[in-house]
């Protein structure tokens, strides 16, 4: 859980062109300050803040003055957030701190680092989750979100029926859920099922069956996976490679480029 899969710094850098990963990437600002760009919203960020980038979405970073960052990628992790957002300046400096470490241990590969990288990813995520800018994420959302994370490739999986077996309202929890993510659990399923989709179709460079990516994404009918796949990406499974081809960069983690 909290798997830190890459960490990298920025020197002062004035542009990121428009990308996207297959992870998660956080970003602190250590200097400087900016804007993170991403299907039309615009948000500022300054030294100490940290910017949150779901899997999968498009993003630029740019800025008139310069900024420097470490920005580290993760995957499984048991943030629900489906946007960017940016998290404020953390007053005690803790997550200066923890990015620091997790960033040494990552690049450095030092004696004991595979004890210790996990340890700061699951801290940097543990604050997160405390520290959602005007809300607090409560137990009963971050449940849900859990059991979700852990059976979306299941076709089986009945969420409705869970959602039953908590000891709370359906309809509270699923408005509750919105309230937070800004979707409902159903969607929030649908949406973890299709990034996991594309990350296949990404890694596997077009070779991936469209069958069997759908079965493993917890789509039983795979024409049923397409028709979603192609409103969310606007391109149809089988065309996903084409359209956004992968790329290495310098020292940065695996993107999309766009």
């Amino acid at each position: 859980m909290n798997k830190v899969v890459y960490a990298g710094r920025h020197s002062l850098t004035m542009r990121v062109a428009c990308h996207l990963h297959n992870s998660w990437e956080l970003i602190y600002c250590t200097s400087g300050n900016g804007q993170i760009i991403s299907n039309g919203i615009t948000l500022d960020y300054t030294a100490d803040d940290i910017a949150v980038i779901p899997a999968l979405t498009p993003h630029s970073n740019v800025s008139n003055e310069g900024f420097t960052n470490i920005h580290i990628n993760f995957t499984d992790t048991t943030l629900v957030q489906t946007e960017p957002l940016i998290f404020p300046a953390d007053p005690n400096g803790f997550m200066q701190n923890a990015f620091f470490a997790a960033h040494y241990y990552f690049s450095q590969k030092t004696a004991g680092y595979h004890s210790l990288l996990p340890i700061y990813g699951n801290l940097i995520i543990a604050f997160l989750g405390l520290s959602r800018p005007g809300n607090q994420q409560s137990e009963q959302i971050q449940q849900i979100a859990n059991d979700i994370l852990l059976n979306y490739p299941d076709p089986d999986y009945d969420l409705n029926a869970y959602l039953n077996s908590l000891p709370f309202s359906t309809e509270y929890l699923k408005k509750q859920f919105k309230k937070f993510t800004g979707l409902t659990p159903n969607q929030y399923l649908t949406d973890k099922r299709l990034e996991n989709a594309a990350s296949i179709l990404a890694v596997s460079g077009g070779k991936s069956n469209i069958t069997e990516t759908a079965r493993l994404c917890g789509f039983g009918d795979p024409l049923y996976f397409s028709r979603l796949f192609k409103k969310k990406y606007g391109v149809a499974p089988r065309d996903y490679i084409s359209e956004y081809p992968l790329v290495h960069s310098d020292a940065d983690a695996m993107k999309i480029m766009l």
